[in-house]
């Protein structure tokens, strides 16, 4: 997803307007794309896992600068919607950071680390390219490189690409203006099952998304590695909240991710950041 709307209207208004014979909740399987699934409620809570889980957004896309939603599954494997030059750069300087991060759990837990780094990315072209233009800052950048080594780290330099971290997915609303988001978050707050305009609901991409984390554990099940999620912005929100065990998942709009910011995926609610409530303009 690209950036957050600059202003938010009451889907009580616009969107009734032009959608009021459609239903909130989808039943079966999605109209729009067959391949995305509709769910009745959230899934469990995600259980403890044997690895470390870091997360990054991708950085600035071509359709963050056009200022258009782009969720289509049709995306997945091809080059459309690639990063930018500025998200390039992004992508490159989310290395120290990450870093940083995989630093600190090798002091809080070192004993048990295989020192093993490995990524894993949504087939969409911006989150692939900065799963790569991460590792290439790790090893382009000499201060970062010194410290891999001082660390003893392993950075397996293939990118794993998993659908299980596609873009969330917005039904009719793909292709339209960011601003549009507006017609979904607000509703997400009070329903993670809804599935208006079509769109995948927030228990939809928290129940997909424990399946490829739990996936994945056990893909690593010796446990101990540094597991790091390329994706994108609603999905890692998604993703730290629930995993962090919020009592709403739907809220998930109010912890937002910047182009190629990275994240540790805490276990716990005071691990997420302060929450900046949505606001309309």
């Amino acid at each position: 997803i690209a950036t957050a709307a600059s202003g938010f209207v009451s889907p009580s208004t616009s969107c009734a307007k032009n959608h009021v014979h459609k239903p909130l909740f989808a039943t079966g399987v999605n109209p729009q794309e067959p391949s995305v699934k509709v769910v009745e409620d959230m899934p469990d809570a995600l259980p403890p896992l044997k690895n470390h889980y870091y997360l990054l957004r991708h950085g600035q896309s071509t359709a963050n600068v056009e200022g258009i939603i782009s969720s289509a599954r049709s995306l997945a494997g091809s080059t459309k919607h690639g990063l930018t030059l500025l998200g390039i750069e992004q992508g490159r300087d989310s290395a120290p950071s990450l870093i940083d991060f995989i630093e600190q759990d090798l002091k809080d837990d070192d004993n048990t680390s295989t020192k093993e780094v490995y990524f894993y990315s949504s087939p969409f072209a911006r989150a692939k390219e900065t799963a790569e233009q991460c590792l290439a800052g790790m090893r382009a950048n000499d201060e970062v490189a010194k410290r891999i080594e001082e660390l003893g780290l392993k950075v397996n330099k293939e990118v794993m690409l998993d659908d299980g971290l596609m873009e969330r997915y917005f039904g009719r609303l793909d292709g339209t203006e960011l601003l549009t988001y507006a017609y979904v978050w607000p509703v997400d707050m009070f329903e993670p099952t809804h599935t208006a305009f079509d769109v995948e609901s927030v228990a939809a991409v928290s129940t997909r998304i424990r399946s490829t984390i739990l996936d994945i554990d056990s893909n690593h099940d010796e446990g101990g590695n540094h597991i790091v999620l390329t994706s994108h912005a609603d999905v890692l929100q998604i993703t730290q909240v629930y995993a962090s065990g919020l009592d709403n998942v739907g809220k998930f709009s109010q912890y937002r991710f910047g182009n190629g910011e990275v994240r540790k995926m805490g276990r716990t609610v005071d691990t997420l950041p302060a929450p900046v409530p949505l606001t309309a303009s």
